[in-house]
């Protein structure tokens, strides 16, 4: 009996023999495509094609354009003849929790109805008043025309004359009737046209269209000017309950929160009055939100608190127009200005507004702080190069990084520190302990007696803080303890540096409590911050007050905003009931900053730069003061005092003048009055110097 076996699975080896069928690879499929595929897929290319949107959204614009102008108008007709814009407003002033101003607008709203009230009794009386008037002109019309032609009759002997000027008015009339005859046909067929159009002109001029409708760079937010509608509405999209109902209640009347908009530099300006239960810091921690509503980037709007309650001050840039830069410093482009450091103001850059910042270094520590490569020194040598215009001002300079930024001021500083080691950080803080002694000095001189101002800068500042090295008392030089070296001079010139002229400037970078402790920030008088990374760094450089005011360095771009700095001080000029400004510096190249160093250099005598503190035990009085006297003829000896100690404070920071003209008169080279002042001379010390060296070689051949 034969079995049939079925095979449940198909086999997997590839079948042999000569009926083996051929397989081509990739052939190429016959199978025609069917139509109604091939329509839809046409109707799909067509329908999602780039011009066939664009079309459609002209289409659905500007229909709707007439549609919602048709509203508006009919909206605006309505409250011309009714009491609905007072009662908005009266809406509004409760909304904000203004019960006066609601008030005001009760009393206008009764004076509207009132007065609304008159006219319409006035036109129950006025048909039969209207026909009274009908009557008698139209007969004193007829016994004029049937005058005049009486008295044309007369002149013309014709009796028929006098009804000659009532048949030509009667004629007059009936061209007119069929002149509108003509023309009443076409105008009823044009005039829906033109009533459209009208409609179409007034929502095109509202942009009364969704944001899907509307032109692309309308839809981007490019160029969008700023309307107060448009600033309400962005305020009621913040994500405040509060805010967000006030603002419904108000209805069209929302915009009675806004101050003016005024046009402020390359942006405009607007005080905006919260309403009830809304604060200030609720719509400052929603910047970036706000400026997205605004078709804005996060830095190109700015929000301060003014003197008024429950107010904020919104800043809304052009778009883009941060990103210009500004004009070069007049530094550079006036080469005639010169510096007054008791009455003059440092050309520093632009405020928002595009009105010049200039700030007063009179009296005045300053501190300006930001993350690495944000422009920091530029922004402090900018305000240097215009005091080195001064030639009063005297300058002690330690670079702590090292690399050539402040090398045109060599020839101008008396001391010039360049560099970021250890060594370098313990010179820099001889140096600030020499002003220290200088500072002391002028503190025990005779009440009212002027001093020269002296600015001791030390840029990168943290170096100096972060410095581990202790002296050989086991003093460190760096942290913020009181037996810090660095620290502690620090402090002193901040305390008392002041009354004498002796002012303390200190750059420094990404601002921590170690590497800038908080007696030494708060010392300054003068904040300026650029580009931060937080808020609590932010409130290191420029302290609570700033930062619940408005200032905000930490949202600037780092990389982007480079040389814009918001600036705590009051050596500028601030927009009342804010705390701090926001200033774009000027940029001053190193080939610009050595011409104006060049300038400087012509307007004094001659400073011979120390590139280093000298230490040691061993000095020669009479070469120290060659050293410092320099290549000008003749110095005042107190400022040969004051050089000397910033020399070697050791040796020199305790000289008085009697001190000085004891070594002086030894040598020959007595100090003498010139001007009324006693100076040394360069000529009388370097030929003492000369004459000693003679005897000096003499008696060693001796």
């Amino acid at each position: 009996m034969t079995e049939n076996v079925i095979h449940l699975h198909k086999p997997t080896d590839p079948p042999t023999g000569e009926n083996t069928p051929t397989v081509v690879p990739d052939a190429p499929s016959t199978r025609p495509v069917p139509l109604w595929v091939r329509s839809g897929r046409a109707i799909k290319t067509a329908a999602t094609h780039e011009r066939t949107k664009t079309v459609g959204r002209a289409v659905a614009r500007h229909g709707l354009y007439t549609f919602n102008g048709g509203r508006i108008v009919a909206r605006r007709t309505w409250d011309v003849r009714t009491g609905a814009r007072y009662e908005r407003m009266i809406r509004a002033a409760e909304a904000a929790g203004n019960n006066e101003l609601a008030e005001e607008w009760e009393e206008r709203l009764q004076r509207f109805r009132d007065a609304r009230h008159r006219r319409r009794m006035d036109l129950l009386h006025s048909p039969v008043q209207v026909a009274k008037g009908a009557a008698v002109g139209t007969g004193m019309g007829i016994g004029v025309l049937v005058a005049l032609g009486v008295v044309m009759a007369l002149n013309t002997k014709d009796v028929a004359d006098v009804i000659t000027p009532l048949t030509a008015t009667i004629d007059f009339i009936g061209l007119l009737i069929r002149i509108v005859q003509v023309v009443w046909g076409p105008a009823l067929t044009i005039g829906p046209f033109l009533a459209l159009l009208a409609l179409w002109a007034v929502g095109s001029k509202q942009q009364a269209a969704p944001q899907w409708a509307l032109p692309a760079n309308v839809r981007s937010g490019e160029g969008e000017p700023i309307t107060p509608s448009i600033v309400v509405k962005a305020l009621r999209d913040l994500g405040i309950p509060a805010m967000r109902n006030a603002i419904k209640e108000m209805g069209d009347a929302g915009a009675s929160m806004l101050g003016p908009i005024t046009i402020a530099g390359c942006g405009v300006e607007v005080d905006v009055t919260l309403p009830s239960g809304v604060s200030t810091n609720e719509v400052q921690q929603r910047r970036r939100k706000l400026a997205e509503n605004l078709t804005r980037h996060e830095h190109e709007v700015f929000i301060t608190i003014p003197t008024a309650a429950r107010t904020v001050r919104l800043w809304v840039a052009d778009s883009g127009a941060l990103d210009e830069p500004i004009g070069p410093s007049p530094l550079v482009t006036d080469e005639t200005m010169t510096a007054d450091y008791t009455k003059g103001k440092a050309p520093w850059g632009q405020d928002l507004r595009g009105d010049a910042a200039a700030l007063s270094l009179y009296q005045r520590h300053l501190l300006i702080t930001g993350l690495s490569n944000q422009g920091k020194t530029v922004a402090l040598r900018s305000l240097a190069l215009w005091l080195s215009l001064d030639k009063s001002v005297q300058f002690l300079m330690g670079d702590l990084k090292g690399v050539g930024d402040w090398g045109m001021f060599d020839g101008l500083a008396d001391t010039l520190i360049q560099g970021p080691t250890d060594e370098h950080v313990i010179q820099v803080t001889e140096m600030v302990e020499g002003a220290v002694d200088e500072m002391n000095r002028r503190l025990m001189a005779a009440p009212g007696t002027q001093f020269p101002p002296l600015i001791v800068l030390v840029d990168e500042a943290q170096v100096a803080f972060m410095c581990p090295l202790k002296d050989e008392d086991k003093r460190p030089y760096g942290g913020a303890k009181a037996n810090s070296r660095y620290f502690m001079a620090v402090r002193k010139i901040h305390n008392q540096g002041r009354a004498v002229n002796v002012l303390m400037w200190q750059g420094t970078q990404d601002p921590t409590n170690e590497n800038l402790p908080k007696m030494v920030r708060e010392g300054a008088h003068t904040r300026a911050s650029l580009a931060l990374g937080t808020e609590s760094q932010a409130r290191m450089a420029l302290g609570d007050k700033a930062v619940d005011g408005g200032a905000a360095p930490n949202l600037l771009r780092p990389g982007l905003d480079q040389g814009t700095l918001v600036l705590a001080s009051s050596g500028i000029d601030i927009p009342a009931g804010q705390s701090s400004i926001t200033v774009r510096t000027h940029y001053v190249d190193d080939d610009a900053a050595k011409a104006i160093t060049a300038r400087a250099r012509a307007l004094r005598d001659g400073v011979t730069t120390l590139h280093a503190i000298e230490r040691g035990e061993d000095r020669d009085p009479l070469a120290d003061i060659a050293a410092v006297v320099g290549d000008a003829p003749r110095v005042r000896t107190k400022d040969v005092l004051a050089r000397l100690a910033t020399r070697n404070s050791d040796a020199y920071g305790s000289w008085s003048f009697i001190d000085l003209k004891r070594v002086l008169d030894d040598a020959g080279a007595e100090p003498y009055k010139s001007d009324g002042v006693m100076v040394v001379a360069r000529e009388r010390v370097l030929r003492a110097l000369a004459n000693r060296d003679t005897d000096g070689s003499a008696s060693d051949a001796g």
